[in-house]
């Protein structure tokens, strides 16, 4: 989708506030807002869309606290990197063209 903004301005925001029981994210990642709709047409009570914006491409969603949650990773050893290159390529089931 075309919208006139740059990378730059396609922005994901995420506010929790410690008073309220949902957590309000807007967003322009289309990834994002796939998954937050279905969530939202799947659970209704624990997601709602409170917004969307066409020509920019944005929507707004209140989500329940404890339904969204963010995961940090400790970043690979060069060991395990080459580890799981390895493996990877040792347990490859497609040929490349």
């Amino acid at each position: 989708m075309r919208t006139g903004l740059t990378k730059r301005q396609k922005t994901t925001e995420i506010f929790f506030d410690e008073t309220k029981r949902r957590i309000t994210v807007y967003t322009h990642n289309t990834d994002l807002k796939k998954r937050l709709t279905a969530f939202a047409e799947q659970y209704p009570d624990h997601c709602t869309m409170t917004d969307e914006d066409s020509e920019t491409g944005y929507k707004a969603f209140e989500v329940e606290k404890g339904r969204l949650s963010f995961r940090l990773t400790v970043p690979y050893s060069e060991e395990r990197r080459q580890a799981a290159s390895d493996y990877a390529k040792q347990n490859i089931h497609y040929k490349r063209k």
